[in-house]
């Protein structure tokens, strides 16, 4: 395995770069010009204040916006991951809580969100499942990333490769 890595690294940097970074740049633009939807979906939760899930709700998307670009294009590799990785555990532990109080909801990750009619439970259970699953996978692509940032076509790997000549 370490062989793979070894052979590997630059392209495994970028995939995941790729995906954490695409999938917030993807989640955070279709919440980011309908910062209400955005708001409401947050204080469905009922985590916080409703008020205070406002806030959350209106800035959220901008952060996953700004944390994929940088991913994106390969620059503060760290910094971005460890955030996107931060970032992704609040919404496992959101989900979570919500799932172990019996609120159902639609996550809001891509948009939408709100109260979800109760007949459809068992439907929203398995997508809490699905839900918790796929930002655990986007966790462990942080993870990679922060141990291995320097990756093919970033920008940081440039100004690396540069100040060591």
């Amino acid at each position: 395995m370490k062989r793979i890595n070894e052979k590997c690294q630059g392209f495994f940097t970028l995939a995941c770069r790729i995906i954490l970074g695409g999938v917030l740049v993807v989640a955070g633009g279709l919440k980011a010009f309908s910062p209400s939807e955005s708001a409401n979906a947050v204080a469905a939760y009922k985590i916080f204040p409703t008020q205070v899930a406002h806030i959350f709700g209106y800035a959220l998307p901008w952060l996953e916006i700004a944390i994929g670009m940088l991913l994106i294009i390969g620059l503060s590799v760290r910094f971005a991951a460890m955030t996107a990785g931060a970032v992704m555990l609040l919404f496992i532990a959101a989900i979570i809580s919500v799932w172990a109080r019996g609120i159902l909801i639609d996550c809001g990750c891509f948009g939408g969100g709100g109260v979800i009619d109760p007949s459809k439970a068992a439907t929203v259970h398995r997508t809490y499942l699905i839900e918790i699953l796929r930002d655990a996978g986007l966790v462990l692509c942080a993870m990679y990333l922060y141990f291995f940032p320097y990756g093919r076509f970033g920008i940081e790997k440039l100004t690396v490769n540069n100040e060591e000549q």
